[in-house]
């Protein structure tokens, strides 16, 4: 063997010239949660982060499953969470692992003060909000003669997953409605109306089953059609407000209440557990964009909600029921609604001279509208 060779092979055995997985600084990982919400979906990067830009890759095993970067968890038991983070840098390789107990969100609730004992509202004070430094949801309810006003700061309890190219900001609600609701000679159409129909009783804007008319490609689209909703049904717009288009009544989204929410006639909004009463629309259609071209309504059973998403129960008295199917929460007002004011006006302004282009992912305060999975970045 020559002198170089044997030259070569002593560096080798020494280790002189290599690289080990294990040399460098090792890495630190914060665990940013310390459990899970049953039934309920987070991004794995709201979980743990590191100070190394390694390339991260997640594994999950237990009452959890992975699809990309969202965790899903099931109703009960322990997840395990296992991150790897590759070498980069000044930091090693480095892998860990932490199993979380789900848990079950509980509820308490609380009568709004002033009102009668069925106008009740979720005590969020112990909600872990919407993660990191966001704040966390603050809003009151209070009636005053026939009328119910709540404010909020528009924010949600549980994980915020970004599902448009719009960040997460606290707002200024406040919705005025009566507590009298009475059906109005004629039905309201809410077709392409943008804006609030109404509130939950957490505080989070309602809107109708319609985006924006950007892109043109997938305009006044319907929103659950078009996949852009998270777990709970929400999303948020260009002004960074979140808000629903459908609703999930689940103790995960902080709405297993009977009622969860009003529209801005006054008229309540009802779960619907089983989906004992159905949609009587149909999709005729493409809802891809122009939503409501897309679907047909047709009166059906007994168990068949009207063209509204409501029905009258048996002591008199009417409510819209969520749904699974168009339009999900409200098809149109049975009542009168209420002028709201503010960032809770009805309807909000369709148009502005400052659209954001079908690229852009920068918005002025003026635009009103949402962008699909085919305008992101």
């Amino acid at each position: 063997m020559s002198l170089f060779a044997l030259a070569i092979a002593a560096l080798l055995v020494s280790g002189v010239g290599t690289v080990h997985a294990a040399s460098g600084t090792a890495p630190t990982v914060t665990w940013k949660v310390t459990s899970l919400t049953a039934s309920s979906s987070v991004k794995v990067s709201t979980i743990a982060t590191s100070n190394s830009t390694g390339t991260k890759s997640w594994k999950a095993s237990g009452s959890c499953t992975l699809k990309s970067t969202t965790l899903t968890t099931k109703a009960s038991g322990k997840c395990k969470v296992t991150v790897s983070i590759a070498a980069k840098g000044k930091y090693a390789s480095k892998q860990t692992s932490r199993t979380f107990t789900i848990k079950t969100a509980v509820l308490s609730t609380n009568i709004a003060v002033g009102c009668s004992s069925n106008v009740k509202f979720p005590n969020l004070s112990a909600a872990p909000g919407a993660g990191g430094n966001y704040a966390k949801p603050a809003f009151t309810a209070t009636c005053s003669g026939d009328s119910l006003k709540v404010t909020s700061n528009g924010m949600i309890g549980y994980t915020f997953i970004p599902m448009t190219p719009n960040g997460l900001a606290p707002g200024n609600f406040s919705w005025t409605i009566t507590t009298k609701p009475v059906p109005a000679a004629n039905t309201t159409s809410i077709k392409n109306q943008l804006g609030t129909l109404g509130f939950t009783v957490t505080g989070i804007p309602i809107y109708g089953p319609t985006e924006g008319p950007q892109p043109a490609t997938e305009a006044y689209g319907d929103p659950v059609y078009n996949n852009i909703l998270d777990t709970c049904k929400g999303h948020t717009g260009p002004m960074r407000e979140y808000h629903y288009h459908a609703i999930a009544a689940t103790n995960a989204c902080y709405l297993n209440e009977t009622i969860v929410g009003y529209a801005n006639d006054g008229f309540p909004i009802y779960s619907n557990p089983g989906e004992t009463y159905t949609s009587g629309y149909a999709k005729t259609g493409n809802p891809k964009t122009n939503s409501w071209d897309a679907y047909t309504y047709s009166a059906g059973g007994a168990n068949t909600l009207d063209a509204c998403n409501g029905r009258t129960a048996s002591d008199g008295s009417y409510r819209y029921y969520v749904t699974s199917a168009f339009p999900y929460i409200i098809g149109c007002y049975k009542g009168t609604a209420m002028k709201q004011v503010g960032a809770a006006a009805s309807p909000m302004r369709m148009s502005t001279s400052r659209e954001p282009s079908v690229s852009s992912t920068k918005f002025s305060t003026d635009s009103l509208y949402c962008l699909f999975p085919s305008e992101r970045n």
